[in-house]
């Protein structure tokens, strides 16, 4: 396994930046984000480290020429939409756009594209399930024409009352991963598995990772703080930043030894990227890079 890190938490960085800071730092790989240029739709989204529109051969060798010059390698390419929004263009656009970042890895000669399935936070999981099925099935047979794997960050997008009370994301436990699997049998249809969402939901975060060993793509590393003197007071009901908080690995509820263990018992081998969502450092570039530092400190031994 390669330790590596999420690029949006550096995005004043450019690609050539981002890779020399993964170089110096010891970080083996790094996940890009490909978001539209703009300006970003919420916290940690609108990114953009490779832009994939019109993305050439040519890019792509100029791509693998930077990862060459400093010895780092690329995990997958990141987009984290909502391509079951309500709003129908605002699908249409995220769909689009997914479809642009699975023909630029394929370019790359990546593997991976990380993304969300998402959903219509206003409706049930049975009445969104039409409308993912009809959206994911064209995408996966996308993928599967260009040779990539698709994997879902667990993320269930609800921390907030603007994603109350659904959340944007229907990837979320283990009983809507076996139906999606099941109504949608794809071997380039997984998960891009992240603990810390395990542990948001009062879950064990180690707990699927054998059943789901086949479909683990791509792993991320983040942790959480659990404030249950706050659960004490608004209840489990209120939005979830309010009773709790994300930190990097080694600095809230996860036991790290414990996970990795559990993870090397499964057939998985791949990347494991460092997302860094904790203010506690700070809002600075420097206080995230220092995030990533001692993140990269705390689960480098699992890695030796």
């Amino acid at each position: 396994m390669k330790l590596g890190f999420v690029s949006a938490i550096v995005p004043e960085l450019s690609l050539d930046e981002v890779l020399a800071f993964a170089a110096a730092e010891k970080f083996s790989c790094v996940e890009i984000m490909c978001w539209p240029v703009g300006k970003a739709e919420r916290k940690f989204a609108g990114v953009t480290h490779i832009d994939v529109d019109g993305f050439t051969k040519t890019r792509a060798e100029d791509t693998h020429a930077l990862c060459a010059k400093h010895g780092t390698s690329l995990t997958a390419l990141g987009y984290y939409p909502n391509p079951l929004d309500p709003n129908p263009e605002v699908a249409r656009v995220a769909v689009s756009h997914l479809r642009k970042v699975i023909l630029a890895a394929e370019k790359l000669g990546l593997k991976n594209v990380n993304t969300f399935v998402g959903r219509d936070w206003t409706k049930s999981i049975e009445d969104n399930w039409p409308r993912f099925l009809k959206t994911w099935k064209l995408i996966i047979a996308c993928a599967e024409d260009h040779g990539i794997k698709i994997g879902i960050e667990n993320c269930p997008m609800l921390f907030t009352r603007d994603e109350w009370p659904g959340g944007k994301n229907l990837f979320t436990t283990p009983v809507i991963w076996r139906r999606a699997f099941s109504d949608i049998p794809s071997k380039n249809f997984g998960l891009n598995y992240d603990p810390s969402h395990f542990v948001l939901q009062h879950m064990d975060p180690a707990g699927p990772l054998l059943e789901f060993q086949e479909k683990l793509f791509h792993l991320h590393a983040k942790d959480v703080k659990i404030r249950r003197d706050r659960i004490d007071d608004v209840g489990v009901f209120a939005h979830p930043l309010e009773w709790h908080q994300p930190r990097i690995p080694g600095y809230g509820e996860m036991d790290w030894a414990k996970f990795m263990s559990a993870l090397m018992e499964t057939t998985y081998r791949g990347p494991v990227c460092i997302e860094v969502e904790d203010d506690t450092f700070g809002k600075t570039l420097e206080g995230r890079k220092r995030a990533l530092k001692i993140a990269g400190n705390v689960l480098r031994p699992f890695f030796e």
